[in-house]
């Protein structure tokens, strides 16, 4: 018998590029939460920051226009350092430093 077609309309997990990094500054974790709706590109980042340490940096990148709300008030409800935002082609890019 054939699976059944999802009913959700996006992934079951962000697609994760781990990089090994010895600068401060690279990131530890880049998150693909590009199709994600408001709330999931924010939970999604909170549940991957959890496996990190203080200090790490993460990139999250999403398409959800209401990202450009979401993450700055994760970050300052967190307590977490938003380093940079840049948005291209519609796709909204957070580079966050965890706490």
């Amino acid at each position: 018998m054939p699976p059944l077609p999802r009913r959700n309309s996006f992934p079951a997990s962000p697609r994760l590029s781990r990089t090994v990094s010895h600068m401060p500054d690279e990131p530890a974790l880049v998150l693909d939460l590009r199709g994600l709706k408001c709330p999931f590109p924010v939970l999604r980042t909170r549940k991957a920051m959890l496996a990190l340490p203080s200090g790490a940096v993460v990139v999250a990148e999403a398409t959800d226009p209401a990202a450009q709300i979401d993450f700055p008030h994760f970050c300052n409800e967190g307590g977490h350092a938003l380093l940079d935002y840049r948005e291209r082609d519609g796709i909204h890019a957070f580079t966050i430093r965890k706490k």
